[in-house]
């Protein structure tokens, strides 16, 4: 999987799944590359979504809910996931 397929994944899932008004993805892959655990076939995302249901959960709350949305995508293609909600 590349990374424009897992970006439509991610922005596809989340938007079924909440009240969201935007969602910008950035890959940050490239700032881990030279790392010794770095998996080619992983991604470093940086996910800002634009919610205001989101917004009014406290961190924790938004956070889990979005990484239970992107269960899968965890397990198979995400190895690290930065979430900001505004």
């Amino acid at each position: 999987m590349d990374i424009n397929q897992l970006s439509e994944i991610v922005k596809k899932k989340i938007l079924e799944n909440q009240s969201v008004e935007e969602i910008y993805l950035e890959d940050k892959s490239f700032l881990h590359k030279n790392h010794k655990n770095n998996d080619p076939k992983k991604f470093h995302i940086k996910l800002k979504i634009k919610s205001e249901k989101l917004k009014k959960m406290n961190k924790v709350q938004s956070n889990r809910l979005i990484f239970k949305i992107l269960e899968n995508e965890m397990r198979e293609y995400i190895h690290s996931l930065q979430i900001l909600i505004n």
